[in-house]
């Protein structure tokens, strides 16, 4: 018997492979072998008949292929949840009130802080599980909602047994940096001590996160208390991330351009001099529609300028318990379009390729291209701007992860 050439080939679909903008193959097949993508091209250019050349062949009927959804920013692993600050803010009750009551995210701490390693895996598999379900083949997970050792920890470990439970890739950041705790409410620079001189050293030493990530605003961390952050994630050989100009103009987004960060997150209040940086640096602007949405806010990021100086624009979920309780990627999509008019093109990306680098994985992930991991989702649509046009609606068919069928349910 004549040995096939790859382990399985998918043909007859609509390939979009988010190469050079959408990069659509008409009419396209795409091949793997040992969980990567080894030939990608037309059917016509096959180099001979599909069952001479692969032990599994899947006739897609016209179907798109996208590659995997990458989520680059969730704070998914929490315990409890923050419904009746949602009643609050409708009344009113504006997000740094509420975080200056002892709600917001010291709230979400209490209540993680009192979860087991197993319980908190339990509600997580379910938000993941969700995720997945809309496309998603890899996610970075946040801790942030521990704000001491022993619960920051067991966030990323969670984090870790989630990688282990799932056919999903987890990149883990810690957030340690989230919010000032209530034990050190009278002296956030003791709190940065612990972070920079026992945490941070600790994370490295145990590899139990990929980035260090803080939140720079005046009601968490100031600009100085975020420099030496980043400072000593860099000197342990952690990237660094930032949730940036959110609620105000702080110059911290021109700050973790400084560093290289690979992301800067958030970006309402992003001011012309930190776009800028961020195009002169490479930093990724990760977009967080569905918290924009749901806090009601109406500052609009600088959409415009960023696309004029070619910064890459990612999208996320942001999925969180207080200002983001989403777990669709789909509906994320077009909410970009919709609040920030972002093209379905640009959207696609923003999930795919731009999501990759703001994870520092772009060179294995985020596209369909030849020897990278093929993760990719199978859609009913005939063009992949339906994807961001649906609301409520989900197209999935199936979701491939190394090159293997996914059991969604």
């Amino acid at each position: 018997m004549q040995e096939k050439f790859w382990d399985s080939l998918w043909t007859n679909a609509q390939i979009c492979t988010a190469e050079n903008g959408y990069g659509l193959i008409h009419a396209g097949a795409i091949a793997v072998k040992n969980g990567k993508f080894s030939w990608i091209g037309k059917m016509k250019e096959l180099p001979g008949n599909p069952h001479d050349l692969a032990i599994n062949v899947h006739d897609l009927c016209d179907k798109t292929i996208t590659p995997g959804f990458i989520d680059c920013h969730t704070h998914l692993i929490y315990g409890g949840n923050r419904a009746k600050e949602f009643e609050l803010r409708l009344q009113g009750v504006t997000y740094e009130e509420i975080a200056k009551q002892g709600g917001g995210i010291q709230s979400t701490v209490t209540a993680t802080r009192n979860m087991s390693h197993e319980e908190l895996l339990q509600q997580s598999l379910l938000r993941v599980k969700a995720l997945m379900q809309t496309g998603v083949t890899t996610i970075e997970i946040k801790s942030g909602y521990g704000l001491d050792w022993e619960t920051e920890a067991k966030i990323l470990q969670v984090a870790a047994m989630l990688e282990n439970d799932l056919p999903i890739t987890v990149k883990k950041t810690f957030l340690g940096a989230h919010s000032v705790p209530k034990e050190f409410k009278q002296d956030s620079d003791k709190y940065v001590d612990l972070i920079c001189e026992a945490m941070i050293p600790r994370i490295a030493k145990e590899k139990l996160a990929n980035a260090v990530d803080v939140f720079c605003e005046k009601i968490a961390f100031s600009l100085p208390q975020t420099k030496r952050i980043f400072a000593t994630a860099i000197q342990y050989g952690l990237a660094v991330k930032c949730h940036a100009e959110q609620l105000s103009d702080s110059g911290a987004a021109k700050l973790a351009a400084s560093f290289h960060a690979l992301s800067v997150d958030h970006l309402e209040y992003l001011s012309v001099e930190g776009v800028h940086a961020l195009a002169e640096s490479g930093t990724v602007a990760v977009l967080l529609p569905a918290a924009f949405y749901f806090l009601r806010e109406k500052k609009l990021p600088p959409i415009d300028l960023l696309r004029q100086l070619h910064v890459p624009m990612a999208l996320a979920s942001d999925c969180n318990p207080g200002t983001s309780p989403t777990t669709s990627m789909l509906l994320v999509l077009n909410m970009a379009c919709t609040l920030f008019s972002l093209t379905p093109e640009e959207a696609l990306l923003g999930v795919t390729i731009h999501a990759a680098k703001a994870l520092g994985i772009q060179q294995t992930h985020g596209s369909i291209s030849i020897d990278k991991t093929a993760d990719f989702a199978i859609w009913d649509v005939t063009h992949p701007a339906e994807l961001a046009y649906y609301v409520g609606y989900n197209p999935l068919c199936s979701l491939i992860k190394e090159g293997k069928f996914v059991n969604l349910f």
